[in-house]
């Protein structure tokens, strides 16, 4: 883990445009009943299909709980890495880490997650998911104690970061922090 006084900004790394290049794509296998109808079938024939065109481009790591992996293994082609992760639910942007970049080095932002403000309990397994896939990889992580889902924010890799103010000042999710905080 990075030092508690670092930052991205102040370490000289930012967040690359939705458009740059990357190495690879972590994906979430779905299976929540309470999320997903239909035993999460149509979802997980849908992430499928999805891995499988993403696969042709770049390496797909897909986590795949205990319980689902056998069909995960049956579903999904050799090419797609299956790792086995306990998680609450399926959105990776959301519950992954924010990858940032000074251009020669990666490293992940690992964000306080509250499941979209408490909508969806549980999410005390969706909150380590950033942390072990930083592991993994092996990749230095900033410990950020702001909760924010990353599909929550979008950025061009200049220095433009686009969000609403209803998603991140929202009370559900930081309550404690002003606007101007939440900018910074």
């Amino acid at each position: 883990m990075v030092s508690s006084n670092s930052t991205p900004l102040k370490d000289g790394f930012h967040m690359p445009g939705e458009f740059e290049p990357h190495n690879g794509c972590w994906m979430a296998w779905p299976e929540r009943e309470d999320n997903w109808y239909n035993h999460a079938k149509p979802a997980q024939k849908a992430f499928t299909e999805v891995a499988i065109l993403i696969s042709k481009f770049e390496p797909v790591k897909m986590c795949v709980s205990k319980a689902q992996f056998k069909k995960a293994k049956s579903m999904l082609p050799k090419e797609i890495q299956i790792i086995e992760m306990a998680y609450d639910d399926a959105w990776m942007r959301d519950i992954g880490p924010t990858f940032v970049t000074d251009g020669n080095e990666a490293r992940g932002i690992d964000w306080e997650f509250n499941s979209w403000g408490g909508y969806f309990p549980s999410w005390e397994l969706d909150n380590c998911v950033a942390e072990k896939i930083l592991r993994i990889e092996k990749l230095k992580r900033y410990k950020c104690n702001m909760v924010l889902e990353g599909g929550a924010i979008h950025t061009d890799g200049e220095g433009t970061l686009i969000t609403t103010e209803k998603c991140l000042l929202n009370s559900n999710r930081n309550p404690t922090l002003s606007k101007k905080e939440i900018e910074e």
